[in-house]
């Protein structure tokens, strides 16, 4: 009942776009109606054979999802796995400090000409642009996890004779865990912004690609569909991880409940 108490809030929102859009009659700003009619024709109008997609989103929204999972997984076994090695490491952390957060403060877009000059327009390019970018929350949120993990773990696996990497797999990296998942989650919405991004410059394909065609042919309703769509699929992504953490961390919660 409490959540839908909640989501009347998106309706009445909508019927006041709606109305208020369709008063002014400005071209730059359709009503939500005009938008769902030109999401529909332009990736949902398939056969129900292939889901309902059309041509349009097989070849743009399919390659486009390819290339931010996969740039986030790269960062995201990046990032822990250095994350984690760094905090415990205080040494390694002090060489290192400066240099990451010299790398977290540079914006990712201002690296696209230099990717773009290594490694010429393309899969590479656009998977270093979301890689740069996606990496710091996981690797800063691993390090943090892992120095914050209790002494007193460690210690305990050190008694039973516990190797490094058994303490790091069996008690460091599952006690970081929720920060982890928390730089991971984090991530994930800024590899979906960085996708679009990556796709503006140089590509054939792409949600972005589409945004920056629509845009240059001044379709304003495929504007706003693109922009929609990018919105929704972003709700979508993020309530699955949020489904899948919530079943991974399942320990902690009744941990935290016992203490």
């Amino acid at each position: 009942m409490k959540t839908l108490g909640r989501i009347w809030v998106i309706p009445a929102v909508l019927v006041v776009w709606e109305l208020v859009t369709r008063a002014l009659e400005d071209t730059d700003f359709p009503p939500p109606t005009t938008i769902v009619s030109s999401m529909y024709e332009l990736w949902f109008s398939g056969p129900a054979s292939r889901l309902f997609l059309t041509d349009g989103a097989i070849d743009n929204i399919l390659p486009s999802l390819a290339r931010m999972f996969g740039g986030w997984l790269i960062a995201a076994v990046l990032g822990v796995l250095l994350g984690v090695l760094l905090g415990r490491s205080r040494v390694a952390t002090d060489y290192v400090d400066a240099l990451i957060e010299f790398g977290r403060a540079i914006p990712p877009p201002l690296l696209v000409p230099l990717f773009l000059v290594l490694f010429h327009a393309g899969l590479a390019t656009q998977l270093a642009t979301i890689v740069f970018g996606v990496i710091w929350p996981v690797l800063l949120n691993s390090i943090d996890g892992a120095k914050s993990v209790d002494r007193t773990y460690t210690e305990t696996a050190t008694v039973f004779g516990l190797s490094r990497m058994q303490r790091l797999r069996v008690v460091v990296i599952p006690a970081a865990s929720p920060k982890i998942f928390a730089g991971l989650r984090l991530s994930l919405s800024l590899a979906l912004i960085l996708m679009v991004l990556a796709e503006l410059f140089g590509s054939t394909d792409g949600i972005g690609y589409q945004l920056l065609q629509a845009q240059r042919s001044f379709e304003t309703p495929a504007v706003w569909a693109t922009i929609a769509l990018l919105g929704v699929l972003g709700y979508l992504v993020n309530s699955l991880f949020v489904l899948a953490e919530r079943r991974v961390l399942t320990w902690h919660r009744h941990a935290n409940r016992l203490t």
